[in-house]
């Protein structure tokens, strides 16, 4: 069965003294928000479906899955590759934990009285201008939305403009805002003065032609806008990087790489398998960053002197993570590994955002939809500015 034991057991709240059943009810109630997760995807596979396994867990007291909406699976995809798979999980999920499911937002029923409603749109990248408008119209208050949030900066801006119009907060999946090895990096940083802070972000794809070039279709947005979009939002949040306030961006020549491949389809795509730059601001910061499609499994926030000397590292997993990441392929095996090695963030920001959507207390750390709109800008400004630099 695709549940199993917490892996954390989470301490039962106190319960409050001199109070009935019932009033203990709504005080749970409304500490907790509604969940609606807009996109599972194929268990095992979608980043979605490890969403709703985290939230079954109770990994992130706050919020309560109560729906899983699934357009795909429910419809055209029932009877093809992971449809399978779906509907044994919805099956499960149905009985275990009376979750309901359903073929598109508009099927939902209404809110109960004194509850929020938070969607976790989870889909893909071009589906979600439309995804946010209908999880609006679905009386949700707050919307967790995946990076990059949006094809192009046009669209989420419009997306940003119609969630405020509505007074919907809506917060980005940006994990590595709340990773400790960014908080590690960057407390080291500070207290280095002169020092250089680079991160880095690594995949495990095969150095072929074959293996990247279903890469680049898959992720057609490019790799600025989908793996290195994490980093550029670091950039963004913690670095004053904004494209008018970028005074240059100057390419690693030795370190970087831009092919053009055929993908599965026999279609051409042109993007970076492995890049490194580093930004300087006009407001005098300077800071790196380094991503590279077949670099392995590891992540790190790395700091250097003056002279390029390392003086710091610290990955993702670290030991910790690592320990963690045995129990969840021993849980779940055969999950994409990226989704172990980033277990802890994703219910951190999960938590963050539900908490904001019950109880109103801000998410800390937490990007939001300015931030995505502002780390989207930065990397449509820079693509071509690094391709001129390597042509």
């Amino acid at each position: 069965s695709f549940q199993s034991k917490l892996i954390h057991t989470l301490k039962p709240e106190p319960a409050h003294h001199n109070s009935n059943k019932m009033g203990k009810k709504q005080s749970k109630m409304s500490e907790q928000c509604e969940v609606v997760l807009v996109g599972c995807g194929c268990p095992l596979r979608g980043m979605g479906w490890y969403h709703g396994v985290q939230l079954l867990d109770n990994r992130s007291p706050s919020c309560k899955l109560s729906y899983v909406v699934e357009p795909w699976f429910m419809g055209a995809g029932a009877t093809g590759p992971g449809g399978e798979e779906f509907a044994e999980f919805q099956k499960e999920t149905e009985k275990t934990h009376g979750v309901g499911f359903h073929k598109s937002l508009a099927d939902l029923p209404a809110i109960p009285e004194g509850t929020k409603r938070l969607a976790l749109i989870s889909g893909r990248t071009a589906d979600n201008p439309r995804l946010l408008s209908e999880a609006i119209e679905a009386g949700c208050t707050t919307i967790y939305l995946e990076k990059p949030g949006a094809p192009t900066v046009a669209e989420l801006e419009a997306m940003k403009k119609e969630a405020a119009d509505k007074k919907v907060t809506v917060l980005m999946g940006y994990n590595k805002n709340v990773c400790k090895y960014v908080k590690n990096t960057r407390d080291f940083a500070a207290e280095n003065p002169g020092s250089h802070v680079t991160f880095v972000s690594n995949n495990t794809y095969e150095n072929t032609p074959e293996s990247l070039g279903e890469c680049f279709e898959r992720n057609a947005e490019g790799m600025l806008k989908n793996m290195a979009i994490h980093e550029l939002a670091l950039l963004v949040s913690f670095y004053d990087v904004a494209v008018d306030n970028i005074e240059s961006a100057t390419v690693d020549k030795e370190f970087s790489s831009m092919q053009t491949l055929a993908g599965p389809s026999g279609k051409e795509f042109t993007d970076f398998d492995k890049i490194k730059f580093t930004i300087k601001t006009k407001t005098g910061k300077e800071v790196s960053v380094q991503a590279d499609r077949c670099g392995g499994d590891t992540s790190y926030g790395m700091v250097s002197d003056a002279d390029g000397k390392e003086l710091f590292r610290h990955s993702m997993p670290d030991e910790e993570d690592e320990a963690n990441v045995e129990t969840l392929e021993k849980r779940y095996p055969g999950a994409m590994p990226y989704f172990f090695s980033q277990d802890p963030d994703y219910a951190t920001v999960k938590e963050r955002v539900g908490k904001q959507c019950a109880t109103g207390e801000e998410a800390t750390g937490v990007a939001t939809i300015d931030i995505a709109c502002e780390t989207l800008k930065v990397a449509e400004y820079l693509v071509p500015v690094l391709q001129e630099q390597l042509k």
